[in-house]
C-alpha cells in the first residue's frame, strides 16, 4: 500500500496555492504595472533557493468531506539566498484580499499554529526583507467572523520590533500600502518604495474623504513626494520594482547579518595607497563658495563603492555606507550645497539614526566634517534644534563603534563637537583647509565685541579690524602646536582610513553584541 491519494492531493494544494488569488485578479494586478509576490521572490533572491514556510495555509469551503474553493493566505513567507546569503522573506499578496496584512485573518491562527517568519528570523538571527503589497485591515472581515475585535496586533509586532534589536531589516513597499502594512515599511533599518506605484498611509483616500471631508488621490496623500523628500518615513527610491530589490540587496551587502558579527569583508579593487590629486583642489580658497561633498566621497572611497541613504530628506547631511579596501564603513558628511552644511533638524534625525543603526551592527563610521553648526532661526526653533541637538550629542558619546573624522573644513560650536568622541576607538585628522573654533568670528565679534564696536568712531572699520586679527589666528597649524592634531595632505585621506578601517576589526570583534542603543525607528 502507498500514499499516492495523499502525495496526489498534496500536489493538487501546491497548485491551488501557486495560483494565489486566480487569473483576473493576477491579470489585474499586472495591468496595475506590477509584479505578482511570486514574481517578486523570484526575481529578488537567488535561483531556486526559496523554502516556503506554511505553503498549504489558507481557506477551505468542503462539500461532503470535499474540498470545493481554496484561497491561499496574504503572504508568502519563507527563507532564501540573497548573494548567497540565507535571509528570512515576507512578500504582501495583493491578489488575494488585497494583501490583507497580517493579524486581519483568523486563517492562520489556532493550537500548534508554526512560527511565523519573524520568529523565524528572530531564532536564526538573519536579516529580515519585506516586500509590501497590502491594503491592511478590511471591514468585510467584521462581517465573516460575525463580529469587532479590540486592536491587539501588538501580538503581531513584537517579534518585528525585537528583530529590530537583532537583525537587520529592510522593507520595499511596492504597492499601497494602509493600515499596519503602512507602519512596517518605517519599522526597519532600511526602506525604498517605487517612483509612481508605491504610497503608504494609515487611512486612504476614502478613509480621509470620511474623517476629514477632502478628496485627494493616493500619490499626493501617500506617494514618494511625501515619504522620501517631506515625513522621511521611506529611505529611498526606486525607479522600477527591480531597482527596488537591488537597492536592498545592495544595502544587506554592508551589513552582518545579526549584531553578533561584524561585516564581511569584500574582495579589495583599490590600492589603499590611491591619490587622488583633484583633492587638493577641490576645496575653494573662498569661503563664500560652495564644492561637491559627495564627490570628495567618491574620491577617497573603493570606487563606485558609495551607496546613499535617504538622499532626499535632510540634505543639509549625507548619510550612506562605503567601502575602504573592502572593508564596509558608514559615511557621515556635511553637505555643503544645502543650507551651508548646517545641520537642521530633519539632518540631525536623519543622522542620528543612521549612527544608531551602525553602532548596533558594528560598522566602523567616516565622517567628513565642514560644520557650520546647527541652523539658526526662527523656524529652527519651532522645529525643535535643542532638542535635535541633544540627541545627536547623546548618540555620539553612546555609540562604540570605530570613528574615524576628516575636517574638511569649518568645524563650529556644538554642532561640530558631535563629530568628535572622547572614548573608545575615535581618530581625527585634518586638511589644510580646515578652521574652527566655538562660534563664526564674523558672528561671534558683533556679539563679543560689540561694546568696543559701537564706541568706535567708525563702527564697521572697528568690527572689520577685529575680524581681521581673529583670522590671522586661525590657521589650523597654529592649533597642531598646541594640541598634537595632525594634518594631512587631501591625497593621503584614503590610505589613513584604510589603515584605520583595518585595525577597528579586532576591536569590532570584542564589541559585537554590546551597542547601547534601543533602535526607535
Amino acid at each position: 500500500m502507498t500514499w499516492e491519494k495523499e502525495l496526489s492531493e498534496l500536489k493538487s494544494r501546491r497548485k491551488l496555492v501557486e495560483k494565489m488569488g486566480g487569473e483576473d485578479n493576477i491579470k489585474k494586478h499586472n495591468e496595475r504595472g506590477k509584479l505578482t509576490a511570486r514574481e517578486r521572490i523570484s526575481r529578488f533572491v537567488d535561483k531556486n533557493s526559496f523554502e516556503e514556510i506554511m505553503p498549504l495555509v489558507g481557506e477551505s469551503i468542503y462539500e461532503n468531506d470535499t474540498q470545493t474553493s481554496f484561497t491561499p493566505k496574504s503572504s508568502i513567507d519563507g527563507f532564501a539566498l540573497v548573494n548567497d546569503r540565507r535571509v528570512a522573506l515576507s512578500a504582501g499578496d495583493f491578489t488575494v484580499k488585497g494583501g490583507m496584512g497580517k493579524g486581519a485573518s483568523s486563517a492562520s491562527a489556532g493550537l500548534g499554529q508554526e512560527k511565523s517568519i519573524t520568529q523565524e528570523a528572530l531564532i536564526n538571527l538573519i536579516p529580515y526583507i519585506r516586500l509590501l503589497d497590502s491594503a491592511g485591515g478590511s471591514v468585510r472581515n467584521f462581517e465573516k467572523i460575525g463580529r469587532t475585535y479590540l486592536p491587539d496586533g501588538n501580538s503581531f509586532v513584537n517579534p518585528e520590533v525585537e528583530l529590530l534589536q537583532e537583525v537587520p531589516v529592510a522593507s520595499a513597499v511596492l504597492g499601497s500600502v494602509a493600515g499596519l502594512p503602512a507602519v512596517q515599511a518605517p519599522l526597519s533599518h532600511f526602506s525604498v518604495m517605487v517612483k509612481g506605484i508605491s504610497q503608504i498611509f494609515p487611512g486612504g483616500p476614502p478613509v480621509v474623504k470620511a474623517a476629514l471631508g477632502y478628496e485627494i488621490d493616493k500619490e499626493a496623500l501617500g506617494g514618494s513626494a511625501i515619504h522620501t523628500k517631506i515625513s522621511g518615513c521611506i529611505d529611498n527610491l526606486a525607479e522600477n520594482e527591480d531597482d527596488a530589490f537591488e537597492q536592498v540587496n545592495k544595502w544587506l551587502s554592508y551589513l552582518p547579518s545579526s549584531k553578533y558579527e561584524i561585516a564581511d569583508r569584500a574582495d579589495p579593487i583599490d590600492s589603499p595607497g590611491r591619490k587622488e590629486d583633484e583633492l587638493l583642489s577641490i576645496i575653494p580658497r573662498d569661503r563664500r563658495k560652495t564644492y561637491d561633498m559627495k564627490k570628495i566621497i567618491a574620491l577617497i572611497c573603493d570606487t563606485g563603492s558609495f551607496f546613499e541613504i535617504s538622499p532626499f530628506y535632510g540634505k543639509s547631511r549625507i548619510t550612506g555606507f562605503a567601502r575602504f579596501n573592502g572593508f564596509s564603513a558608514g559615511i557621515v558628511a556635511n553637505n555643503p550645497r544645502f543650507l551651508g552644511g548646517s545641520t537642521d533638524v530633519t539632518g540631525g534625525s536623519k543622522v542620528n539614526r543612521f549612527l544608531q543603526v551602525c553602532d548596533i551592527f558594528n560598522i566602523p563610521v567616516v565622517m567628513l566634517a565642514d560644520e557650520p553648526g546647527f541652523l539658526v532661526g526662527l523656524e529652527s526653533e519651532k522645529q525643535g534644534i535643542e532638542r535635535a541637538g541633544a540627541r545627536l550629542m547623546s548618540t555620539i558619546c553612546l555609540s562604540k563603534m570605530p570613528i574615524f573624522t576628516v575636517v574638511i573644513s569649518k568645524v563650529y560650536g556644538v554642532a561640530g563637537q558631535c563629530s568628535h568622541r572622547p572614548t573608545g576607538m575615535f581618530k581625527r585628522i585634518c586638511w589644510p583647509s580646515s578652521n574652527w573654533g566655538s562660534m563664526h568670528i564674523s558672528g561671534g565679534v558683533t556679539a563679543a565685541y560689540k561694546s568696543e564696536i559701537e564706541k568706535a568712531s567708525d563702527p564697521e572699520a572697528k568690527k572689520i579690524e577685529i575680524e581681521t586679527r581673529l583670522k590671522n589666528i586661525t590657521s589650523p597649524f597654529r592649533t597642531a602646536e598646541t594640541t598634537g592634531q595632525n594634518i594631512i595632505d587631501p591625497r593621503e585621506t584614503r590610505s589613513h582610513i584604510c589603515s584605520f578601517l583595518e585595525q577597528s576589526q579586532r576591536v569590532l570583534k570584542r564589541q559585537v553584541g554590546t551597542s547601547r542603543f534601543l533602535f526607535l525607528p
